[in-house]
């Protein structure tokens, strides 16, 4: 398969592993990348618990490290991958990182901010809108997400 599907699953496979990580951390198991041109500018596991940082949300870091990459915090034409649909916070983010393309895995119905519980990009009077591709190799995302809660119940 070639194509921008071929390339969302590919990315998202990446995010993934980057997902696995943030769970051998202790963390809950959601990874993100941003991507550009073929290009990852950067990575980010879930991080709150170990670093005692309630925004170092996986998006949050990918953002952080692909800015400090290219020296400006704006990043235009970027496509961010994420393995579980963002919250409220890391979707304002997006905006005024001005990612291009949000494309994530598993759905959050408790807390989604791009489509579940509320559409953050929807919302009158940003100066920058996301575009959003939902659900790429979501259910293995979500199964990981759910293992993870079963195992701590």
């Amino acid at each position: 398969m070639t194509g921008p599907v071929a390339d969302h699953e590919r990315w998202m496979e990446r995010a993934l592993a980057l997902a696995d990580a943030a769970e051998a951390a202790g963390e809950v198991p959601v990874g993100a990348l941003v991507v550009r041109d073929g290009e990852v500018l950067g990575e980010g596991t879930n991080a709150p618990v170990g670093s005692s940082d309630p925004t170092a949300h996986a998006e949050i870091n990918a953002l952080r490290a692909a800015a400090a990459a290219v020296g400006n915090y704006r990043l235009p034409g970027a496509t961010l991958y994420v393995t579980l649909e963002p919250c409220l916070m890391c979707a304002g983010a997006l905006v005024h990182a001005r990612i291009a393309e949000l494309v994530y895995a598993a759905t959050d119905p408790r807390a989604g901010a791009t489509g579940s519980m509320v559409d953050a990009f929807e919302l009158p009077g940003l100066n920058h809108r996301v575009a959003v591709t939902g659900g790429v190799l979501g259910e293995e995302a979500g199964e990981r997400l759910r293992a993870f809660f079963r195992a701590r119940r």
